[in-house]
């Protein structure tokens, strides 16, 4: 069969949930702690959407500049459009520096950053930072007359499926990917950047979760965004379960080198109002929801992870004299929301990875999805 498909999401509202049809963790009977919101998606925390390319051409022997290509992009908007140029507050942490997130240095500096997140492959990740700079400075050109960018760009490595070294992925696909973000039931497995990706020697890539946390009588969102590329099979746990070792078949088929050329991207939103080393603190939990899965930060391994929160919008004004307030839980009450961070983390990984299906990419390489009789047959054991 050839494989050629270029699909640009551009689906909004009730039209999306009719692209959303792929089984997720929960569906499949896997029962997690914690309260979900609506969707269970990123997308809870109100304002945020998320929108994707996927590029998905030709088959057979890898012709670098001409395929096949097995990789795309994943836009995160922190705002709605009509904002996305207002700062949010943010903290980062890298638990395994191998990989790469842009403007992170001006994020460790001031605690903030503007603009859509884009997450891709390794070797696109400066196209689509500067893909994102065009699109602001043409859709705000007013704004970005005197003002400078530096959005937040991530990457994970995709050249075992796609042509890696060919640069398929373009400022139109960043665009388009920006564009086309939606709220509310979003896609995963292999879209966007997740496209090309494996995890535990399964097929997996993009996903998401969500948690709702009360505090002080009123109700807050948290959702995580994973880009899923890391972890040996062997290692692979499943709600406390070692149940890798029970996963033989079907065994990823390797006709090139599959180097630990592994990573994980994760992306926190909430709408609690958080000051940035709160947030710094809260990206740093998301090392317990992959480890819960069984990662353990490869050496070769990109483990990179932000949060940010959309509260506290009036604390981040472009040009002001005045003295600003902010507000924020205090730091003794943020358990709940480190649990969620754990909990929404390790689901979303999961999801990534049922949510999908086989792959097949570059010279014939091809990496299996995760069986679900399989996966509840190995439950069962425990």
């Amino acid at each position: 069969m050839n494989a050629s498909k270029l699909v640009y999401h551009l689906k909004k509202g009730n039209e999306l949930n009719e692209v959303s049809q792929n089984q997720r963790a929960a569906d499949i009977g896997l029962k997690f702690p914690g309260t979900p919101g609506t969707y269970n998606c990123i997308t809870d925390v109100e304002g945020i959407s998320v929108g994707y390319t996927t590029i998905i051409e030709g088959e057979g022997r890898l012709v670098v500049g001409q395929g096949p290509v097995r990789t795309g992009v994943t836009a995160i908007l922190p705002r709605p459009i009509s904002d996305i140029y207002q700062p949010v507050f943010a903290g980062l942490f890298s638990l395994n520096g191998n990989g790469e997130m842009t403007g992170s240095h001006y994020i460790e500096e001031v605690g903030k950053f503007a603009l859509p997140i884009t997450i891709t492959n390794t070797h696109s990740c400066g196209i689509a930072r500067d893909a994102t700079i065009r699109w602001a400075a043409k859709q705000f050109p007013d704004y970005f007359d005197s003002e400078f960018a530096l959005p937040v760009a991530a990457e994970t490595y995709d050249g075992f499926l796609n042509d890696i070294n060919g640069m398929h992925v373009t400022a139109d696909h960043v665009e388009n990917a920006i564009v086309s973000a939606a709220s509310g039931i979003i896609e995963e497995g292999s879209v966007g950047g997740g496209t090309g990706m494996k995890c535990f020697g399964f097929k997996a890539g993009s996903g998401t979760a969500s948690r709702i946390i009360n505090y002080a009588g009123a109700d807050y969102t948290l959702g995580t965004f994973v880009q899923a590329n890391f972890g040996d099979r062997a290692d692979l746990k499943v709600l406390g379960q070692p149940i890798g070792k029970f996963l033989n078949e079907p065994q990823v088929i390797r006709n090139t080198p599959d180097k630990k050329l592994s990573s994980i991207i994760v992306i926190i939103a909430t709408d609690a109002p958080l000051l940035p080393h709160q947030l710094k603190r809260l990206a740093r939990r998301a090392t317990f929801g992959i480890g819960n899965t069984g990662g353990f930060a490869h050496h070769g391994s990109g483990d990179i992870f932000l949060a940010f929160s959309t509260a506290n919008a009036h604390s981040t004004p472009d040009q002001s004299e005045d003295i600003l307030l902010s507000h924020h839980i205090p730091d003794e009450h943020m358990d709940i929301l480190f649990e969620a961070v754990v909990q929404s983390t390790e689901e979303a990984i999961l999801n990534s990875l049922i949510a999908n299906a086989d792959m097949t990419g570059r010279d014939g390489n091809f990496v299996p999805m995760l069986p679900h009789d399989k996966l509840k047959n190995a439950m069962g054991v425990y």
